[in-house]
């Protein structure tokens, strides 16, 4: 695949989706996602967080989808939403140039119909289901019509922007590794490895736990060998120490 920014990363921001506790452990995760603009202006959304019933009536939502067995709601706001977020970033939906959906489970496609003017970049292998993986085999959503740009491998988005292709946890997932002018190189795992600690548990419970042992392997390898910062996918530990919104990593 082409790259399809023309500018390097110029500054990342955390964008605070909620939060939930999972009810192994148990154990409290934020739901995050992420916003970066370049240094030709361009702006990369990556994830949109929970659809937005839940922030209109979360019990209400996690009855329908069946949720429970999984887990809860402890907040999730209207403030909590994309769109929301971004405003906080003074970033419209129309501002958003490309989308990057890391996969397509239920905490991370809430919005992924909310900016239509910006293609989507997806995994082929999340593509190709018939419907977006949702949860627990409740494939409740449609595609969205969309421009998707189909990531078969790894490939650079564009400058200082690595698109890394971690089948596991997902059929498809995504990470990404960018490099920021001052805090450097960033490796966001999103669920690719979802906290510190799942690496010992051998990614029990993934879609091919092989894969995703093989795959969390590869990313802390390059994460050591090039010195970046690793941000987990729903880290207890990392959530409450992270800068979200309206601030930037630079």
């Amino acid at each position: 695949m082409q790259p399809l920014l023309t500018g390097r990363p110029e500054r990342l921001a955390i964008l605070d989706y909620g939060l939930f506790e999972v009810n192994a452990g148990p154990r409290t995760i934020g739901i995050c996602g992420y916003a970066i603009r370049t240094d030709a202006g361009e702006v990369v959304l990556i994830d949109t967080g929970f659809p937005p019933k839940y922030a209109a009536d979360a019990e209400a939502a996690t009855r329908e989808d069946d949720l429970g067995s999984f887990g809860r709601v402890l907040s999730i706001t209207p403030e909590n939403m994309a769109p929301a977020q971004l405003d906080l970033l003074g970033i419209t939906p129309g501002d958003v140039d490309l989308m990057i959906q890391t996969h397509t489970h239920i905490d991370h496609i809430g919005h992924m119909d909310g900016f239509p003017g910006a293609p989507i970049l997806i995994a082929a292998a999340e593509r190709a289901l018939p419907r977006p993986l949702y949860w627990s085999g409740k494939q409740m959503m449609d595609w969205p019509e969309a421009d998707y740009r189909q990531v078969t491998g790894d490939f650079d988005l564009g400058p200082g922007f690595e698109i890394l292709l971690v089948p596991g946890h997902a059929p498809g997932q995504l990470a990404m590794l960018i490099e920021l002018p001052q805090t450097g190189p960033v490796l966001l795992t999103s669920d690719a490895i979802s906290r510190a600690s799942e690496i010992d548990e051998q990614f029990a419970g993934s879609w091919d736990e092989d894969l995703a042992i093989r795959h969390g392997a590869r990313l802390m390898a390059l994460a050591k060998d090039r010195g970046a910062w690793v941000i987990y996918g729903h880290s207890p530990e990392q959530w409450p120490r992270l800068r979200k919104a309206p601030e930037w990593y630079l």
